[in-house]
């Protein structure tokens, strides 16, 4: 399903300054060096909360008390998406913001810990965590049954995958893959919404009917242009982040929730600071930071009532 060309080149406008600071945006850190070291200038996106919910949270001894005896500092790695509440810049092109980073630096200072971030690609963090690259990874890492073969989590938000279009489109609900058989499905490299595509492109051979063509993309900038410029149908990504593009972009909408899922840290398997996370995402609920950062970005919907540690994938 392709829009005409004439109503294509209508949708472009309003995307036009979006893509085009979420691209420079992304450009600025996709290596794996120290976030206050970023090279790069680009304009703070449109609507980014800039509210601290973090400087007055205190460590919390008990919590504390969970970590191994010589963790003073660690180091966590945060994929730059370029578009709130996941990570992204602020003016001055070298700090990042961003629901994950509020979270991370939050349980920090709960821990009393000294927090080094570095960026990576979202498919390298995962693989880097066993090597000890990075001491664990902070970019809406969904907790899935595959991942948990090799993976921990510590859970702090709910979140999920969903769908969302051109609003020309005749596509109202996304329930099952095979709607999508015939079309260009765009989403992120490395992500479950990859994982869960490519699993599934059998729905469509089974009817008999075209098989639908994922298209993945390293940055959100590129993702969006793919479906401004009718290169893509539709498009696969967090529930959260597909809200906030569609509130602050004309032309498109939100279609549906599809999958929920749990989000964690990201740890290599038998990690020890898991109890320790958990704890200080359990204090963070009860001293009220949690909700305050979930209010920032405009995520009240994925908050949980108490952190896991690698639970079972939910199942709709």
């Amino acid at each position: 399903m392709r829009t005409p060309l004439h109503a294509r080149n209508k949708l472009i406008a309003p995307f036009v300054l979006i893509s085009a600071v979420t691209l420079l945006l992304t450009a600025c850190g996709s290596g794996a060096g120290d976030a206050t070291d970023a090279v790069g200038a680009a304009a703070e996106p449109a609507n980014v909360p800039t509210t601290d919910v973090v400087s007055a949270v205190h460590k919390d001894e008990a919590a504390a008390g969970l970590l191994p005896a010589d963790v003073r500092s660690l180091t966590v790695a945060i994929s730059v998406g370029g578009t709130p509440p996941g990570t992204t810049y602020l003016s001055d092109g070298r700090t990042l913001t961003g629901q994950d980073v509020d979270f991370a630096k939050a349980v920090a200072k709960v821990l009393g810990i000294r927090l080094k971030t570095e960026q990576a690609g979202f498919e390298a963090i995962l693989p880097a965590l066993d090597s000890g690259k990075y001491d664990f990874g902070a970019s809406n890492f969904g907790v899935t049954d595959e991942r948990r073969r090799t993976i921990d989590f510590v859970t702090y938000i709910n979140d999920g995958q969903g769908f969302a279009t051109r609003k020309d489109s005749k596509l109202s609900k996304v329930t099952n893959l095979e709607q999508l058989c015939g079309l260009n499905v765009a989403t992120g490299a490395g992500t479950t919404f990859e994982a869960t595509l490519e699993e599934n492109k059998k729905v469509c051979a089974n009817s008999g009917r075209k098989p639908y063509r994922v298209q993945t993309y390293a940055e959100q900038g590129a993702l969006w242009s793919s479906l401004q410029q009718g290169r893509s149908d539709v498009v696969m990504s967090t529930i959260n982040g597909l809200r906030y593009a569609v509130a602050h972009q004309d032309g498109v909408k939100f279609l549906n929730e599809f999958h929920r899922l749990d989000v964690g840290f990201a740890f290599r398997k038998g990690t020890k600071l898991a109890p320790a996370f958990r704890a200080a995402v359990d204090e963070l609920i009860a001293d009220g930071t949690y909700r305050k950062i979930l209010e920032k970005w405009g995520t009240t919907g994925s908050a949980i009532r108490k952190s896991r540690i690698s639970p079972p994938e939910l199942r709709n």
